[in-house]
């Protein structure tokens, strides 16, 4: 079983910026579809962004214009660039895989707020 491991977040002012890491072990990249979620509290966990293999992105209609995704197959991490950050992107973000049969369980995630 491959393992997830998010870093990176942290406390930061409305407009600020902050870069999100995912570490996995094993084959967890190369082949799959990678997305970031997030979840905030008491809210369900919502997908922001998704790379496949080849490296296409989507973003949801939220964070679009403001957060850019990108990995590294060769060495199975991926990241979360998220400038301009607003109160709302508040929440727990988590990394995994995109497609439901392939996903692996859940890590711990790290913890973004953006607060004044």
């Amino acid at each position: 079983q491959a393992q997830l491991v998010e870093s990176g977040g942290g406390l930061v002012q409305p407009g600020g910026s902050l870069r999100l890491s995912c570490v996995a072990s094993g084959s967890a990249f190369s082949v799959y579809a990678m997305g970031w979620y997030r979840q905030a509290p008491g809210k369900q966990r919502e997908l922001v962004a998704t790379i496949h293999s080849g490296g296409r992105t989507n973003y949801a209609d939220s964070v679009k214009g403001r957060f850019t995704i990108s990995r590294d197959n060769a060495k199975n991490t991926m990241s979360l660039q998220m400038n301009s950050l607003k109160p709302e992107d508040t929440a727990v973000y988590y990394c995994n895989r995109v497609e439901r049969e392939f996903q692996l369980s859940w890590g711990q995630g790290t913890q973004v707020i953006v607060s004044s």
